[in-house]
């Protein structure tokens, strides 16, 4: 899991830095496990746009990944590694002994033909989902639950993990990737070691037209807008500004977003990092 400089031969070259797959072993995905996937273009069910700056993009399948790894008592053998366009994180096609196919999300180091289990008892190594009273302190963990049965909701993205630092009563001590440290039941489940693909954020997509392929379209920064778009638009030459904050008004760099009475406030312990 590596990524690659370019040499410019073209301008669109000359700041790229892209994965190169190595770990990737097929390109053609598991067609049971594909569904098709409607791009909103940012617009709502009533048709408004309320997402900028989204369009177009390369058609895409999502593929089906298992969250919940409800499966107990059954191994899985990892059958490939895959690329997902649908999340910066690696997937492995892994098939059940029962013949049944899944996908699941990659862990950093597994490998095809590996073993993997889920459930109660199992080991705590690479790829395999356990709760979170089972797991050993100190453990590297990810795609973690929030509720039980809920399905994994924590430490998804290419690259991050989260460790189990102490339990007490029913509840387990996690810090998060964000540095955050909150308590979660020990009846939620985690698999054992760090997401794929952990070179994602060296990546550079080197031209603009990359970024379409993503469905990005061109993004204005508020200061070069007029006053009666942007609340930081306006101002001879450079002199604009003030405050940073959103196009309607919110302010941003440091303002906090949290609502003050959220209900699960009480489970975090100490605050992501500013």
């Amino acid at each position: 899991m590596a990524v690659k400089k370019y040499k410019p031969v073209t301008p669109g070259t000359r700041h790229k830095i892209a994965a190169t797959f190595d770990e990737v072993t097929t390109r053609k995905p598991e067609k049971s496990l594909l569904t098709p996937q409607k791009n909103s273009g940012g617009r709502n069910n009533s048709g408004r746009m309320t997402v900028r700056y989204r369009a177009g993009g390369h058609k895409q399948m999502y593929r089906v990944i298992d969250f919940k790894r409800a499966k107990d008592g059954m191994t899985a053998t990892v059958k490939t590694i895959e690329y997902d366009p649908n999340r910066s994180a690696r997937i492995a096609l892994v098939v059940y002994t029962d013949g049944s196919k899944s996908y699941i999300l990659a862990p950093n180091g597994l490998k095809v033909g590996q073993v993997i289990e889920s459930g109660a008892g199992v080991a705590p190594e690479v790829g395999n989902a356990l709760l979170l009273g089972e797991i050993p302190l100190g453990t590297v963990i990810h795609a973690i639950e929030l509720y039980p049965g809920q399905g994994a909701a924590m430490a998804r993205s290419a690259g991050t993990n989260a460790q189990l630092l102490a339990r007490e009563g029913k509840y387990a001590i996690i810090k998060l990737p964000s540095g955050e440290t909150r308590m979660i039941l020990t009846t939620c489940r985690a698999t054992v070691g760090a997401v794929s693909n952990p070179d994602h954020s060296l990546e550079q997509h080197g031209k603009a037209g990359r970024r379409r392929w993503l469905g990005r379209k061109p993004h204005n920064r508020g200061v070069t807008m007029n006053p009666v778009d942007h609340p930081m638009g306006g101002g001879e030459g450079r002199a604009s500004g003030g405050h940073p904050r959103s196009r309607k008004g919110l302010l941003a760099k440091g303002y906090k977003t949290r609502a003050p009475k959220k209900a699960s406030t009480k489970f975090i312990i100490s605050k992501r990092k500013k």
